[in-house]
């Protein structure tokens, strides 16, 4: 049997976590931000697509061209953060599939024939990662705050000229400020575990290492 965490680590990533509402005047270092990167795309996507894109900010400058995508509720904690990442999705994701995928390399095909599936998929996916990113930079010390972005082409454009589109910003930080907010919702509980129909075999975790870009 495996080993499973401890309460102190489920009350930092799950039980005891807060989605922050301001923050320390603390830098969060590159190393910090790789670390983070290098859990999130370890958690499983389909086909080991990973199609989420990310780009961190930093300075009042950069912050300024994400602003207007956002919620008058999210700005001022936005600018506030020591690091906002925003984090898309790539729609030809599929190009990376044969190593990514590579005992099945005609997976891509499917995605090269169908834009809507293509799509979908790297929403789905794209979005999954997302979680996986804010769990991730729980599971560090990190708070984090998910600021949902409106997605224009002008606002795509700013931060990925290519082909990803984004969809999620979260704003992360290394020690959230008092008071935290108390848990209202105590969320859906489950009363029957859901069937599984297979067995997945063991993928190989060969996420892109450079699907991200460090902080302007």
């Amino acid at each position: 049997m495996r080993g499973t965490l401890d309460g102190a680590a489920l009350d930092l990533i799950f039980r005891n976590a807060r989605t922050q509402n301001g923050w320390l005047d603390t830098p969060v270092s590159d190393a910090q931000l790789h670390e983070i990167y290098e859990l999130m795309r370890l958690g499983p996507t389909s086909a080991n697509s990973c199609p989420a894109r990310i780009v961190f900010l930093r300075t009042t400058e950069a912050k300024a061209r994400l602003l207007p995508a956002l919620s008058p509720g999210n700005v001022d904690k936005t600018k506030a953060a020591p690091v906002t990442a925003i984090i898309g999705y790539d729609r030809r994701f599929f190009e990376l599939l044969p190593r990514l995928f590579p005992h099945k390399p005609e997976m891509a095909d499917p995605f090269k024939a169908n834009k809507t599936l293509a799509e979908t998929t790297a929403f789905r996916n794209g979005t999954l990662q997302g979680a996986y990113f804010m769990l991730a930079a729980r599971a560090l010390g990190l708070d984090v705050a998910e600021c949902p972005a409106l997605t224009t082409r002008r606002s795509t454009r700013n931060f990925f000229p290519t082909a990803a589109s984004s969809r999620i910003s979260c704003a992360t930080w290394a020690t959230a400020i008092p008071p935290r907010f108390c848990r209202g919702c105590p969320g859906l509980t489950s009363t029957r575990r859901a069937p599984c129909s297979e067995r997945g075999r063991a993928r190989p975790r060969h996420a892109p290492r450079r699907s991200f870009r460090l902080p302007t």
